[in-house]
């Protein structure tokens, strides 16, 4: 077992080369000969995800001795979160580390960007790590832009785009917790986001009813969840989203959809957002086709990708010019 984390962490190397990233995957399941378990490093700081009955002992031993971590936590993640009470959930993610002292918060870096980690909040802890070559390709493709971060948790596209000179960012999230860690992230690298407090439905028709547009729109959403517009589904609900937010899109403008779903595949993703230009009028021209780091989330022969990102730049329309 230890000698399958140091394969693994000689191949995470690149990453770590010249310090300016300390947030990445350092054990992703399968693909490195962990079955049903994930190792996240933030720092010093280790969040170890297990996905099935995996006994825990064996490999929190190796990641000690290999890795000398000043704490690790566990996460025992469920098939679908969004459908267990909020004990459930608190039960599967302990606030206390099964090594090491507690860490209430950690710093990290991310191609230079600083980002603020709580290893003890719940199942997610502040950073989806498999969104780190989205993230740059916003960052490298923001300058003189504004951008409209959807679902926008603690605001890492904001942070990104922001950081590649974009003039504007705006975060919608329906929890103001999210929002304020946003704004803590965004001041860790001295900038400012707006934040818009609210369901995302509602506020993409609000912004569309104010002629407000916006050179790029993300859509990162959560493949199931409740929240006051009903409960949301991407296999059924994608279309909709996608068609309220070409409508705040500016005319050339940047859309990009993601989706984590493993059961959805990327082409009938491609499918549910074409779906939802068509219903708005808009046309879109494919730009990329991401999806998660092959350094640290190698793929299985066979096995079906979790991250899939769509993104298209829209054709011009009557909208309102970019603000």
């Amino acid at each position: 077992m230890r000698a399958r984390l140091r394969r693994a962490a000689e191949r995470r190397a690149p990453l770590r080369a010249g310090g300016r990233t300390t947030a990445y995957r350092l054990v992703h399941g399968r693909a490195d000969g962990f079955e049903g378990a994930t190792v996240d490093v933030f720092a010093d700081v280790l969040v170890l995800a297990l996905y099935a009955d995996v006994e825990v002992g064996p490999l929190l031993e190796a990641l000690v001795a290999e890795c000398a971590p000043r704490a690790v936590y566990v996460k025992r993640r469920p098939k679908a979160a969004s459908r267990l009470a909020p004990e459930a959930l608190r039960a599967r993610a302990p606030s206390a580390p099964v090594h090491g002292v507690p860490v209430e918060a950690v710093d990290v870096r991310e191609e230079g960007l600083v980002f603020r980690i709580r290893p003890a909040e719940g199942l997610a802890v502040g950073l989806y790590l498999d969104m780190r070559d989205t993230r740059a390709f916003v960052r490298a493709h923001a300058r003189g832009t504004s951008l409209l971060n959807c679902f926008a948790y603690t605001g890492g596209f904001a942070v990104a785009a922001l950081a590649g000179g974009a003039t504007a960012a705006a975060n919608v999230d329906l929890s103001k917790r999210a929002l304020a860690w946003a704004a803590e992230n965004a001041a860790l690298n001295g900038q400012v986001a707006e934040a818009l407090a609210g369901d995302v439905f509602a506020w993409l028709r609000r912004l569309a009813r104010a002629g407000r547009t916006f050179s790029s729109v993300v859509l990162d959403p959560p493949a199931f969840a409740r929240g006051p517009s009903g409960p949301f589904s991407v296999a059924r609900d994608m279309p909709a989203l996608v068609a309220q937010a070409a409508a705040v899109v500016a005319p050339g403008g940047m859309l990009v959809a993601c989706c984590n779903q493993h059961s959805l595949s990327a082409q009938r993703f491609g499918a549910l957002v074409h779906n939802g230009l068509a219903s708005a009028g808009r046309a879109g021209q494919p730009l990329a086709t991401l999806g998660p780091s092959s350094v640290d989330f190698p793929a299985v022969p066979g096995e079906r990708a979790g991250l899939k990102v769509a993104v298209l730049r829209l054709d011009g329309n009557a909208l309102a010019s970019t603000t």
